[in-house]
């Protein structure tokens, strides 16, 4: 890896049936944290059916505003995985079988085996560099600053730690958690508020959970300079603690 002050991505999960809830996604969290701790901050996640415009739209609106888009989902060998082909059509280049992807293939599969729905999964557009496979071995691909990935997690997995090592990273982001018990936000949100806009190169968040039938709140603050974090979050810690003896 390469690094530099900050770099952004987002994700695009492509699929029919992670809209209908027939599937649940378990990438878009794995992919967050997994880039979280390389130190790539994610801005953006869209999620699109398998529908080549809407496909297209999405990665040419997301690869122009990030440095990197990766997407999930629809590189298999059915008539509705399109993903590789509407790839190539928002960069403009064009898409064939490509030999190195049957190469790999037929560490897996029989030559008798190679179908043409198996072949579709070696479609490649032009230019792309493969992502390997290790489990069933069909790859991804990695075209400018789009990288296509497998929608099965464990596959997905394997993809992401080999791109991974080449992707330019920046300084990781950092977080520091307050537990605010049951105060609830109402009480702390105006003084919340104010340090957020006094602290605007950090991230600073209330999440309140529901759990033994109570409120119990955390409050997140986030950056890059250590310093300021641990300042911050002192502040946060001081403000809670007048709160809850005022409480009492």
């Amino acid at each position: 890896m390469t690094h530099t002050a900050s770099v952004t991505a987002a994700i695009l999960v492509i699929g029919d049936e992670i809209l209908s809830g027939r599937t649940k996604d378990r990438n878009i969290g794995y992919i967050a944290d997994y880039l979280t701790k390389i130190g790539i901050d994610l801005r953006e996640v869209r999620v699109v059916g398998d529908v080549e415009a809407e496909i297209i739209a999405a990665v040419n609106a997301l690869r122009t505003r990030y440095d990197y888009l990766f997407t999930t989902g629809g590189i298999g060998p059915t008539h509705d995985d399109i993903t590789a082909d509407a790839v190539a059509r928002a960069l403009g280049v064009g898409i064939s079988v490509d030999p190195r992807a049957i190469s790999l293939l037929l560490e897996r599969i029989k030559p008798e085996d190679l179908n043409e729905a198996r072949r579709r999964m070696a479609r490649i557009p032009h230019g792309a560099e493969l992502i390997e496979n290790e489990i069933s071995k069909a790859p991804g691909f990695w075209i400018s600053n789009v990288i296509v990935m497998a929608g099965v997690p464990a596959i997905m997995q394997s993809m992401l730690d080999k791109v991974a090592p080449k992707l330019v990273t920046g300084a990781k982001m950092l977080a520091q958690t307050v537990a605010a018990g049951e105060l609830p936000e109402g009480a702390y949100a105006a003084d919340l508020a104010a340090l957020a806009e006094a602290s605007p190169e950090l991230s600073i968040g209330s999440y309140p959970s529901f759990r033994d039938g109570r409120f119990h709140n955390e409050i997140v603050v986030r950056g890059k300079d250590r310093e300021q974090v641990g300042v911050a979050a002192a502040s946060i810690e001081a403000l809670v603690a007048r709160l809850l003896k005022e409480r009492v």
